[in-house]
């Protein structure tokens, strides 16, 4: 028998109202990357640029938009929720980490395996101008990368929480703040780095308390307070004129709040998380409805493919409407601004296709029922996870590009993450057995 999403055994005690979170993060953050994309095609070449770099004062929007603090908050959530659930089972780490992770690649290997060959392909028809943008095309990867080590990660600080409870995340700020302090104010550059765990990992661990139903507990004005207060933080430290007023990458900016995070990310995970737990009971309400139910439902068992291949909708309008003749007015124009709804639902059209090409894969690593296996052990599970966290990060750094740009990525480079994905993934993935399955996992 085929096998299928049951929305209909969903547990009544299930928050539902996580599933919606984790689907508007991601569909926000696609929607966000299409609207400040300036893609250009003039005299038979292409470039691009960043509309935040174009239009003033449009980086008030990346405090709503940039909305991935949610959802390592939600992975939080539902990391302590399947530790809990590996632990009453009698199940040990390989267990949980192939349970948790599993997913999460299965759609990356059918994404570089169509775009490794494809982008040597190009290189060799089109040149190397094509090829370098493919670059863009994984960036995304690099959450991924921070992702699955927060998972990795996930008993360790599930084990903190339970013994030091909020000196955690405090000491996770603690962390953050000295790294911007080496990082700004002694000019120690690499040092920036660390707070991608720092930042993440305490966005992660916020999810905790929402798991615990500590955050919960609170009353909604209460949660919203709280993230007013870090709304304000966070606008003090952007007027301090130390950080940049973007909450992602700008071409101008002298210190970035992205890559490497800053404490501002903080700030905002924090004003978001109150702004979303303020609003859970309509969400929860509302997620009554089977319909709304259904398209969330619906959304998450396709969310990888969606986060994966948006990019390359992008990527396929550009090369095939900007040189017939689309309009490309200048950006922040009333023009401009008149035709991003005709480009976004274009981009919606083309995205809506690769999800039903590729969105099966995805589907099935979420059908599949897992079982531990006999001999998975620790040493393996964790060479596995370092593999895959190399490969995402090093295709996420050096993007597919061939021989020809060696300053981007040689192909040996790109073959060697890909063969460190595969292995990985093999020495991760758990026995499974196909069949009916319900929306019962976080």
């Amino acid at each position: 028998m085929k096998a299928q999403l049951d929305i209909t055994s969903t547990p009544a005690d299930r928050d539902r109202y996580v599933d919606l979170l984790r689907l508007v993060s991601i569909v926000v953050v696609v929607f966000g990357h299409w609207l400040m994309a300036v893609v250009i095609f003039r005299d038979g070449s292409f470039s691009g640029t960043n509309a935040l770099d174009e239009i003033e004062g449009i980086w008030i929007l990346t405090w709503l938009l940039q909305v991935m603090p949610l959802f390592f908050f939600v992975g939080g959530f539902s990391n302590l929720r399947s530790w809990t659930s590996t632990e009453r089972k009698g199940l040990g780490y390989p267990a949980f980490l192939s349970t948790r992770v599993t997913r999460l690649i299965a759609p990356v290997l059918v994404f570089v395996a169509v775009w490794l060959p494809a982008a040597i392909l190009l290189e060799r028809t089109e040149g190397s101008e094509v090829v370098a943008t493919t670059e863009l095309l994984a960036k995304p990867l690099w959450f991924l990368a921070v992702y699955v080590l927060a998972v990795a990660l996930a008993p360790v600080m599930i084990s903190l929480h339970h013994r030091y409870r909020v000196g955690v995340p405090a000491a996770l700020v603690a962390g953050a703040i000295a790294v911007d302090i080496a990082r700004i104010g002694f000019g120690i550059p690499y040092v920036g780095y660390l707070n991608f765990a720092f930042v993440w990992l305490f966005a992660h661990q916020l999810g905790f308390f929402y798991a615990d139903g500590s955050l919960t507990k609170l009353r909604p004005t209460v949660q919203l307070t709280g993230g007013l207060a870090a709304l304000g933080v966070l606008v003090a430290l952007v007027s301090s004129g130390v950080y940049s007023p973007s909450m992602v990458g700008m071409a101008t900016d002298r210190i970035s709040n992205n890559d490497p995070p800053s404490i501002c990310l903080i700030a905002l995970t924090v004003w978001l998380v109150g702004l979303a737990m303020a609003f859970r009971p309509k969400g929860c309400k509302l997620l009554e409805r089977p319909g709304a139910w259904k398209a969330v439902v619906i959304g998450n068992s396709m969310i990888m493919t969606m986060f994966l291949w948006h990019l390359t909708a992008l990527f396929a309008a550009s090369v095939i409407l900007l040189p017939a003749g689309l309009p490309q007015p200048d950006a922040g124009t009333a023009v401009w601004w008149l035709l991003r709804p005709v480009w976004l639902v274009v981009l919606v059209t083309i995205l809506a296709v690769l999800v039903a090409i590729f969105g099966r894969f995805e589907r099935a690593a979420l059908l599949r029922k897992a079982q531990p296996r006999a001999r998975a052990s620790t040493p393996a599970t964790i060479l596995g996870l370092a593999a895959l966290i190399a490969a995402l990060a090093g295709l996420a750094i050096h993007g597919f590009a061939g021989p020809s740009q060696p300053t981007i990525n040689p192909t040996g480079s790109a073959l060697a993450s890909c063969a460190y994905l595969v292995g990985g993934y093999f020495l991760i993935r758990p026995a499974s057995a196909k069949g009916h399955a319900s929306i019962t996992r976080r």
